[in-house]
C-alpha cells in the first residue's frame, strides 16, 4: 500500500487520487503569478491545521516578514502562531543566502531536516536555489545530493520552479528527472482578467488525472474545479471536485 500525503487543497487531492506520494519530491512549475508560492504556503499550513504534520518552508526569494504577510493575506491567519511554536520552521533568503554557499546553507538545515518532527517541506524557488552554482555539473551534483537527503529523512517536498512561457516548456530540465512528480500551474489572460489551470503531468507510483483542470485563488487559498472544456471560462456555479 502506497502511503499518501494529503495537500488539503480542495480538488487537488482528488486529481492526485488521494494526495502526493509520501517521501517524494514534486516540482511545481509555472510562470510568475501563477500561484506556485501560494500552493506551497497552503501545503505547509494545511499540514499543521488539518493533519498534525509539521513543515519546513525554505524561501530564497522572500524574508520571513514577507512570507508571513503573504500567508495571512490569503487567509492563513494562524501562520505566525505556528511559526512561533515551531510547527512551521521558516528559513528565509536572509539566512539561506548569507554565506552565498549551498554547503553552508545545508549545514544550517540539516538538524531540522533530520528531525523526525517534520514531515513536509517547501523549497521556493528552485530557480533562485540554482544561483548558488557556477556551472551545470555543480548544480546537478548538489541537486541530486539534496533530493537524496530529503528522501532519506522522509520529507514529502514541493519545489517551485519559474518558467517564462505561459504553457509548460518542451525543454525538460534535470530537475524534472530528479523529482517524482510534476505539477504545472497555467494562467491565460482574458478580456476580464486571468483564467487559471492546474495540470498534474507526472506522479510516480500513483494513478492520477492528467487532464487540465480549472483552478481559482481566493481568500483561503487555491481551489481546483471539475474539468470544463479545455481553457474555457469557468461557470460561476461550478463546484470543487
Amino acid at each position: 500500500m502506497i502511503e499518501l500525503t494529503k495537500t488539503g487543497i480542495d480538488g487537488l487531492d482528488q486529481i492526485l487520487n488521494g494526495g502526493i506520494v509520501k517521501n517524494s519530491t514534486t516540482l511545481v512549475s509555472g510562470n510568475p503569478g501563477a500561484g506556485k508560492s501560494i500552493l506551497g504556503l497552503q501545503y505547509i499550513y494545511n499540514g499543521v491545521e488539518m493533519f498534525d504534520e509539521k513543515g519546513i518552508y525554505l524561501s530564497f526569494e522572500e524574508n520571513e516578514k514577507d512570507i508571513r504577510e503573504a500567508a495571512e493575506s490569503i487567509g492563513f491567519e494562524n501562520w505566525a502562531d505556528h511559526v512561533e511554536n515551531g510547527d512551521i520552521k521558516v528559513f528565509d533568503k536572509q539566512v539561506l543566502l548569507r554565506e552565498n554557499d549551498f554547503t553552508s546553507s545545508l549545514d544550517l538545515l540539516l538538524d531540522d531536516i533530520q528531525d523526525d518532527d517534520y514531515q513536509r517541506m517547501v523549497l521556493d524557488s528552485l530557480t533562485m536555489f540554482q544561483l548558488f552554482f557556477e556551472n551545470e555539473q555543480e548544480k546537478r551534483t548538489y541537486l541530486l545530493k539534496f533530493t537524496d537527503i530529503l528522501r532519506k529523512n522522509e520529507l514529502t517536498t514541493l519545489m517551485t520552479n519559474e518558467q517564462g512561457a505561459v504553457f509548460p516548456d518542451t525543454d525538460i530540465g534535470l530537475e524534472n528527472y530528479l523529482t517524482d512528480g510534476n505539477i504545472y500551474l497555467i494562467q491565460t489572460p482574458t478580456e476580464s482578467g486571468v483564467n487559471r489551470y492546474v495540470w498534474v503531468a507526472k506522479m510516480r507510483k500513483q494513478n492520477i488525472e492528467t487532464d487540465i483542470f480549472p483552478m481559482e485563488i481566493e481568500h483561503g487559498g487555491i481551489t481546483v474545479h471539475q474539468n470544463a472544456s479545455a481553457f474555457s471560462m469557468m461557470s460561476e456555479d461550478e463546484s470543487p471536485i
